[in-house]
């Protein structure tokens, strides 16, 4: 029987050097949170408890990622002194199990991947494993010391660190997985003898070696996984480091980027075969592409299935939208949520759709607006075309069915039904249901006089 493994996020840290009223941990990369990329990662596990440390705007972190993730069962426990890792740690004893392992993870340390953790608790054999890395430059992290026969025998910090030392490379992640037993028993013991009068989580390693434990170590596959996050520059950099590790997935997966750096992906996209991406494109939320997909530069996706063959041309807005397959989009087009659009229709420029249904080759051209409507198969809908949905309390339905002509300029007042091959003139307000293949008029009676003097300036 595996054992049962809890997982402690330290996210206390009020970030002083990001310069902002929202805490470090509520920072956000690729479009969400540090904290809930942590958080995200850890579902991916078997996780029988979460346990959160907060300090600094404990309330906006509790309430914001409460609110996001309300089917997960949290422990929130306060540091209210900010006195080092350790003591970060020592004060969610009381809410530990005494049984079991903890994976030890820090707020503003968000891409370590699940195969790395994964990987972290099996090689707990002993008591404990850690996550380290070989750096070139490993100044002011910690240092792993090793004795002569490579097992590892303490963590000594920057300021700790004597010449010798300061000339080890492999350095300290801080990312640990440690049988509970071992942290009741280590972490009442932590002083804070030392250069910053700190409880420092390391020192656990030292009382580790000291019970004869060998203490196992993995290093990531990607540097990025135990990258932190203290100000803006280091934000920026982590976000394009990501932003190339999300883009390089995809080339492999077939699709191909006009400039790989001049695009991002805020959420997960899935594409398939020659999938051609412009420059300036944000995917946002859960996106998938089909196969010969063809976007072009400015547009923002989110939340969006997009079919085979679609070609969305430039600056389309595209949000919680259905697109089936060889669609023409744009330019300049809006898609809001609840849009479906039906294989081979088209949607034009400067068009925006709203909780409606396009159905099988309807075509709204040019300068539109169809919302709360269902539109049947080979409709055209005209330029300028309007359909009137609110009264200013309620929304109400349009309905156009199968082969139905709207002219340009017309208004549909809903609820409203256009029939089948009906037909309504341009210029048309329509209050009324109109019947299949029927010709439907509603504007005013055209009069000319001749001659006309226009007003002259006074």
């Amino acid at each position: 029987m595996q054992p049962s493994l809890s997982v402690i996020i330290l996210a206390a840290g009020k970030g002083t050097r990001m310069q902002s009223a929202k805490p470090k941990v509520l920072q956000t990369l690729a479009g969400k949170s540090l904290l809930a990329h942590v958080l995200d990662t850890c579902h991916q596990l078997t996780v029988d408890e979460t346990i959160i440390v907060h300090g600094f705007g404990g309330e906006q972190v509790k309430s914001e990622i409460t609110n996001q993730y309300a089917q997960s069962s949290i422990t929130w426990v306060a540091q209210t002194e900010q006195l080092g890792t350790g003591h970060a740690v020592k004060v969610t004893l009381s809410d530990l199990p005494t049984e079991g392992q903890s994976l030890i993870l820090y707020g503003d340390v968000p891409l370590v991947s699940c195969q790395t953790l994964a990987a972290l608790k099996t090689a707990n054999i002993d008591g404990m494993s850690m996550l380290t890395l070989t750096v070139d430059n490993p100044f002011g992290l910690g240092r792993i010391k090793r004795d002569q026969a490579g097992n590892i025998t303490a963590i000594i910090e920057q300021k700790d660190a004597d010449t010798d030392e300061q000339g080890i490379k492999e350095i300290n992640s801080g990312i640990y997985c440690v049988d509970n037993a071992l942290l009741h028993k280590y972490l009442p013991e932590l002083s804070n003898d030392n250069a910053q009068q700190e409880y420092y989580l390391t020192d656990i390693v030292k009382m580790a070696v000291a019970d004869g434990i060998t203490i196992a170590a993995i290093e990531p596959e990607h540097t990025f996984e135990i990258e932190g996050v203290n100000n803006r520059q280091q934000l920026a950099s982590l976000e394009r480091t990501w932003q190339s590790k999300l883009v390089a997935d995809l080339q492999e997966a077939g699709v191909q980027f006009a400039d790989p750096t001049r695009v991002d992906i805020r959420g997960t996209l899935t594409a398939g075969q020659d999938v051609f991406v412009d420059v300036g494109v944000v995917f946002e939320g859960d996106c998938t592409l089909g196969d010969n997909v063809y976007i072009e530069a400015g547009c923002i996706i989110k939340n969006a299935h997009i079919g085979n063959a679609c070609h969305l041309k430039p600056y389309c807005v595209i949000d919680s939208t259905e697109v089936g397959a060889a669609v023409d989009i744009g330019p300049f087009a809006h898609l809001r949520p609840q849009t479906v659009l039906a294989d081979n229709s088209k949607v034009g420029n400067f068009v925006e759709i709203k909780k409606s249904t396009i159905g099988h080759g309807s075509k709204v051209n040019h300068l539109s607006y169809v919302g709360d409507a269902t539109v049947g198969s080979g409709v055209n809908v005209g330029a300028g075309v309007i359909t009137c949905n609110y009264d200013g309390v309620n929304k109400s339905q349009t309905i156009i069915e199968d082969n139905a002509f709207i002219g340009s300029n017309a208004s549909l007042v809903a609820p409203v039904t256009i029939g089948d091959t009906a037909t309504v003139a341009a210029g048309s307000v329509i209050t009324k249901d109109v019947d299949a293949k029927a010709l439907a008029f509603g504007r005013a009676r055209q009069t000319q006089k001749n001659d006309y003097q226009r007003p002259t300036k006074k």
